[in-house]
């Protein structure tokens, strides 16, 4: 088996983030879906050869993503095959959770799902609403219940624009508390071309953590290598709160994520310019070598650093034109 690969900066592949749909049933404000699926989506097949290929050079992690994956077929079956084929240690889920019901929870814990990161971006309905996503709340919160007593360990992101639901920091640090789930509070970003973005809509994470020290104080647990999220634990005992900080703090010095959309566009950065076509090598006429060639040598050319880039501007550049939004390339 090969690993260690690594790109232009010395990171290696270490996360796979899969969407399996551009389709959503929420039309949040940071997203804009357009609630309609490419042409040619990845078969079953397929996306297990991606997923293997991606191992096969390092990769220990897999994230399924949409869009709404629940919207997705076959989402139980492709957990169980690629836990059943050993081919990473970890498979995650993020979803809006409003189709996750107790049955569906329960046969994705079954099929050997580790956890799931749930999305809610208001600690009530009116806050949820307003920032579209729809009358969801209630739903979301029951989603949450529903992993839990299946056994499937809960994060809660929020997307925080100062302007929209900012004020939403310390009611949803109070409700995450409550549940006894951590809260990763994600600064607005710049993906795409659709969700209207401006600096001054940006809530920066300092600015978040130092409005809920005052309510709860809270001591430095760190950012671990190749993570997004930089933690703080309660100091009263009340869990953990994070923070995802791509616009203030920048983390791509050690990004080890390879994000594929629905229909098998590679992405080596979630703020990248263009993507690389893999269905030419997903074809079934085609040998595994292939995939893993193309995979290799997009990986070792990869130099990507936009974030970098924008904070050390003085003053923030246009957002970069993509062509995949944020509900195509699983933000």
């Amino acid at each position: 088996m090969t690993t260690g690969t690594l790109d232009q900066r010395g990171r290696a592949l270490g996360v796979l983030r899969l969407s399996l749909t551009a389709r959503c049933n929420l039309a949040c404000r940071y997203c804009r879906p357009e609630n309609q699926d490419p042409p040619a989506l990845l078969t079953h097949q397929q996306r297990l050869k991606l997923v293997g290929a991606a191992a096969r050079l390092g990769c220990r992690r897999l994230r399924l993503t949409g869009g709404e994956p629940l919207l997705a077929p076959g989402l139980v079956p492709l957990v169980q095959a690629v836990k059943a084929l050993d081919l990473v240690e970890d498979v995650a889920l993020t979803s809006n959770g409003v189709l996750l019901d107790r049955p569906l929870a329960r046969r994705l814990q079954q099929a050997g799902l580790d956890r799931v990161t749930i999305s809610l971006d208001g600690a009530d309905p009116r806050a949820v609403l307003r920032m579209g996503g729809g009358h969801s709340f209630a739903h979301v919160l029951a989603a949450v219940g529903h992993a839990q007593a299946v056994g499937l360990p809960v994060k809660i992101n929020t997307v925080v624009m100062a302007h929209g639901n900012g004020d939403q920091v310390i009611p949803m640090a109070r409700l995450c508390r409550r549940l006894g789930v951590e809260l990763r509070l994600i600064e607005y970003m710049d993906v795409g071309n659709r969700n209207g973005w401006r600096p001054e809509q940006v809530l920066t994470a300092a600015a978040m953590t130092t409005r809920i020290a005052r309510h709860w104080p809270l001591e430095p647990v760190g950012r671990r290598h190749g993570a997004t999220a930089r933690r703080w634990r309660y100091r009263d005992g009340g869990g953990f709160v994070s923070t995802i900080a791509s616009i203030s703090e920048p983390f791509c010095g050690d990004c080890n994520r390879l994000r594929v959309t629905a229909d098998g566009m590679a992405y080596t950065c979630l703020f990248a310019g263009q993507g690389t076509d893999l269905k030419p090598a997903l074809d079934p006429r085609q040998p595994d070598a292939v995939l893993v060639r193309q995979l290799r040598s997009l990986w070792q050319q990869r130099q990507d650093r936009y974030s970098e880039e924008r904070r050390s501007q003085q003053t923030s550049p246009a957002p970069r034109p993509s062509p995949a939004e944020m509900a195509y390339i699983g933000g």
